[in-house]
């Protein structure tokens, strides 16, 4: 048996996902490198979170395999995964705060689960990690007190609460106005280079994409049909890419090329 590729932190190798008659994911060959943004992007119902959810396990496949750090873990049971999905953080696309607890009390939710700090050190992490993200003095505020932006920081300073190597980021900017995703994508990039954190991010938000990512893949109908640098996506020969990035659809191609 060869050995794992150090740089290679997620696989999936051949991997098949259906739900009743539906494929979403076919015969999917995927690798995520340590230390690099990689952006899944793709239109609604290609995938895209069913790939993300793989990756840790949070939905397994029902043909091939799932690898981590070099070993396979679809197979795993939810109790031995618990260590693999410590090391990782998942930004999810409402940020799934808790809305009767304070920020500080969101943030420190995981710290407060998976470790034995004390509340003195909890909170002491509790605002750096706010800080990291801008959010410094918010601690004692509930979500509902907050812009749909800084529910979203906030979510991303739980994310990396216990310090993990990978964040996954499920359509981090949707729902945020172009400033406010403008500062969304500032702090992906900050927590790479800052933290070399390993990013994943499925997005819809090409302008993201190209802020972002080291690489871009691109799923359409459960099978990934282009992946490379982002100039590479954005000049791509592929039709189907470029409608996707240019936000025509098959509807608006018909009726310009009936106009012409």
């Amino acid at each position: 048996m060869s050995e794992p590729n150090k740089k290679i932190i997620f696989e999936l190798r051949k991997v098949n996902k259906s739900f009743g008659d539906l494929k979403v994911l076919k015969e999917i060959n995927f690798s995520i490198e340590r230390g690099k943004t990689t952006v899944v992007i793709g239109p609604s119902g290609c995938g895209k979170t069913v790939l993300l959810k793989h990756l840790i396990v949070l939905i397994r496949p029902n043909q091939g395999e799932v690898f981590f750090d070099g070993g396979r873990i679809d197979h795993l049971s939810e109790k031995k995964l618990i260590s693999m999905r410590r090391r990782c953080g998942f930004l999810f696309q409402a940020g799934a705060l808790f809305d009767s607890e304070t920020v500080a009390q969101n943030v420190g939710f995981p710290l407060l689960q998976h470790t034995a700090y004390s509340h003195k050190e909890i909170n002491q992490l509790v605002r750096e990690r706010l800080e990291l993200v801008g959010m410094a003095g918010t601690e004692s505020r509930l979500p509902s007190e907050l812009s749909g932006g800084q529910r979203k920081r906030v979510a991303l300073a739980r994310a990396i609460a216990l310090a993990p190597e990978v964040i996954l980021y499920d359509e981090p900017t949707t729902g945020l106005d172009p400033i406010r995703a403008e500062t969304i994508n500032e702090l992906i990039v900050k927590l790479q280079h800052e933290l070399k954190i390993t990013s994943i991010a499925v997005t819809h938000d090409m302008n993201s994409a190209y802020k972002i990512a080291d690489r871009i893949v691109m799923l359409n109908q459960g099978c990934i049909i282009a992946d490379g640098r982002a100039d590479e996506i954005r000049h791509s020969p592929d039709p189907q890419v470029q409608r996707f990035i240019r936000g025509q659809s098959e509807e608006l191609n018909r009726k310009n090329k009936n106009n012409g």
